[in-house]
């Protein structure tokens, strides 16, 4: 997977504010690159340093093997959810509540997080997401 590409992902849930989501397909959507799985193949090999539990499953649903974590976030951060999910396991945030409506800064900001997934963007244009040593880091 190109760098580009992952830190375009990343930076992107990193602009998701507390207390709202988006689906997989909605970032990818908006980056114009990739679909669903190739969104969570980054968020579940590099995602730990960004608001994973921001991005989720169409159906609400938290990231597999992660209800409990991403539940325990949803409460701090008074995102929306069904009701019935005081058991972790059951846990599912409001999508029509939650889903993150970008402003028109962040809609700036996905054009050129956009530009860089795509592999268009002039790197120094686009806020880049890089561990210590430079690199993407992985979980």
């Amino acid at each position: 997977m190109r760098t580009e590409y992952v830190e375009a992902v990343l930076a992107l849930a990193r602009l998701i504010p507390p207390g709202r989501v988006l689906a997989y397909g909605d970032l990818a959507e908006l980056l114009g690159v990739g679909g669903p799985r190739q969104i969570g193949a980054v968020m579940s090999r590099y995602g730990s340093s960004v608001p994973w539990w921001r991005v989720l499953r169409a159906s609400g649903q938290p990231p597999r093997c992660h209800e409990g974590r991403a539940r325990e976030h949803y409460l701090a951060e008074d995102t929306p959810l069904h009701r019935g999910g005081e058991d972790a396991a059951e846990c599912r945030v409001r999508m029509a509540a939650a889903r993150w409506q970008p402003d028109d800064a962040a809609w700036d900001r996905i054009a050129r997080l956009a530009r860089q997934a795509a592999g268009t963007a002039d790197v120094g244009s686009a806020p880049a997401v890089r561990g210590d040593e430079g690199n993407v880091s992985a979980p």
